[in-house]
Protein backbone atom coordinates (compact mmCIF):
# COMPACT_ATOMS: atom_id res chain seq x y z
CA UNK A 1 0.00 0.00 0.00
CA UNK A 2 1.34 3.63 -0.88
CA UNK A 3 1.79 5.67 1.75
CA UNK A 4 2.04 9.47 0.94
CA UNK A 5 3.61 12.48 3.06
CA UNK A 6 0.70 14.67 4.07
CA UNK A 7 1.81 18.45 3.64
CA UNK A 8 -0.22 21.41 4.29
CA UNK A 9 -0.16 24.56 2.44
CA UNK A 10 0.40 28.13 4.76
CA UNK A 11 -3.17 29.02 3.82
CA UNK A 12 -4.15 25.44 5.33
CA UNK A 13 -2.80 26.21 8.26
CA UNK A 14 -3.80 29.74 8.70
CA UNK A 15 -7.39 28.35 8.30
CA UNK A 16 -6.76 25.69 11.08
CA UNK A 17 -5.46 28.78 13.32
CA UNK A 18 -8.55 31.25 12.34
CA UNK A 19 -10.76 28.43 13.02
CA UNK A 20 -9.14 26.97 16.76
CA UNK A 21 -8.64 30.45 17.81
CA UNK A 22 -12.88 31.03 17.06
CA UNK A 23 -13.77 28.22 18.63
CA UNK A 24 -11.78 28.64 21.44
CA UNK A 25 -13.50 32.41 22.17
CA UNK A 26 -16.89 30.28 22.47
CA UNK A 27 -15.46 26.56 23.98
CA UNK A 28 -12.39 26.00 24.39
CA UNK A 29 -12.79 22.04 24.89
CA UNK A 30 -14.87 21.99 21.83
CA UNK A 31 -11.64 24.17 20.11
CA UNK A 32 -9.44 21.14 21.04
CA UNK A 33 -11.90 18.57 20.09
CA UNK A 34 -12.20 20.13 16.73
CA UNK A 35 -8.62 20.43 15.72
CA UNK A 36 -7.99 16.88 17.09
CA UNK A 37 -11.10 15.92 14.75
CA UNK A 38 -9.57 17.51 11.59
CA UNK A 39 -5.78 16.33 11.87
CA UNK A 40 -6.80 12.67 12.40
CA UNK A 41 -8.90 12.88 9.15
CA UNK A 42 -5.98 14.47 7.34
CA UNK A 43 -3.73 12.00 9.07
CA UNK A 44 -5.44 9.34 7.33
CA UNK A 45 -4.90 10.64 3.93
CA UNK A 46 -1.37 8.92 4.23
CA UNK A 47 -3.06 5.86 3.03
CA UNK A 48 -6.52 6.68 1.43
CA UNK A 49 -5.87 9.54 -0.01
CA UNK A 50 -8.04 8.69 -3.10
CA UNK A 51 -11.31 8.09 -0.97
CA UNK A 52 -12.21 11.83 -1.30
CA UNK A 53 -15.03 13.37 -2.85
CA UNK A 54 -14.02 15.73 -5.90
CA UNK A 55 -14.52 19.15 -5.08
CA UNK A 56 -18.28 20.46 -6.18
CA UNK A 57 -17.52 24.09 -6.74
CA UNK A 58 -14.54 23.26 -8.35
CA UNK A 59 -15.59 20.45 -10.54
CA UNK A 60 -18.72 22.69 -11.75
CA UNK A 61 -15.60 25.02 -13.15
CA UNK A 62 -13.64 22.30 -14.43
CA UNK A 63 -11.18 21.53 -11.93
CA UNK A 64 -11.10 18.02 -10.90
CA UNK A 65 -7.26 18.23 -9.51
CA UNK A 66 -8.53 18.96 -6.15
CA UNK A 67 -10.76 16.45 -3.88
CA UNK A 68 -12.01 16.87 -0.06
CA UNK A 69 -12.63 14.85 2.87
CA UNK A 70 -15.96 16.48 4.44
CA UNK A 71 -15.09 15.91 8.81
CA UNK A 72 -18.85 16.98 10.63
CA UNK A 73 -19.31 20.43 9.39
CA UNK A 74 -15.71 21.04 8.41
CA UNK A 75 -14.28 20.54 4.87
CA UNK A 76 -10.34 19.49 4.33
CA UNK A 77 -9.12 20.37 0.68
CA UNK A 78 -6.41 18.44 -0.59
CA UNK A 79 -4.54 17.59 -3.72
CA UNK A 80 -2.89 14.33 -4.31
CA UNK A 81 1.12 14.84 -5.89
CA UNK A 82 2.79 11.54 -6.37
CA UNK A 83 3.86 10.32 -3.14
CA UNK A 84 2.16 13.56 -0.79
CA UNK A 85 -1.29 14.83 -0.31
CA UNK A 86 -1.10 18.93 -0.27
CA UNK A 87 -4.12 20.00 1.65
CA UNK A 88 -4.69 23.70 0.84
CA UNK A 89 -8.00 24.41 2.77
CA UNK A 90 -9.78 23.28 5.75
CA UNK A 91 -12.87 25.42 6.20
CA UNK A 92 -16.24 25.80 7.43
CA UNK A 93 -18.41 23.63 5.22
CA UNK A 94 -21.16 26.19 5.83
CA UNK A 95 -19.30 29.08 3.98
CA UNK A 96 -19.79 29.94 0.58
CA UNK A 97 -16.43 28.60 -0.88
CA UNK A 98 -16.52 28.68 -4.43
CA UNK A 99 -14.42 32.31 -4.94
CA UNK A 100 -12.50 31.46 -2.02
CA UNK A 101 -11.08 28.47 -3.31
CA UNK A 102 -10.72 29.16 -6.86
CA UNK A 103 -8.34 32.34 -5.97
CA UNK A 104 -6.55 30.02 -3.59
CA UNK A 105 -6.18 26.99 -5.42
CA UNK A 106 -5.33 28.89 -9.02
CA UNK A 107 -1.88 30.80 -6.53
CA UNK A 108 0.96 28.19 -5.85
CA UNK A 109 0.87 27.43 -2.33
CA UNK A 110 4.02 26.98 -0.25
CA UNK A 111 3.89 23.41 1.63
CA UNK A 112 5.16 22.60 5.03
CA UNK A 113 5.61 19.07 6.46
CA UNK A 114 3.39 18.36 8.97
Amino acid sequence: MLRRTIEWAEPAVEDLRRLYDHLWALNPGAADRVLDRIEAAASRLETLAERGRLVPELEDSGTTAYRELVEKQYRIIYRIQDDRVLIVAALDGRRDLESLLLERLLAAPKARRH
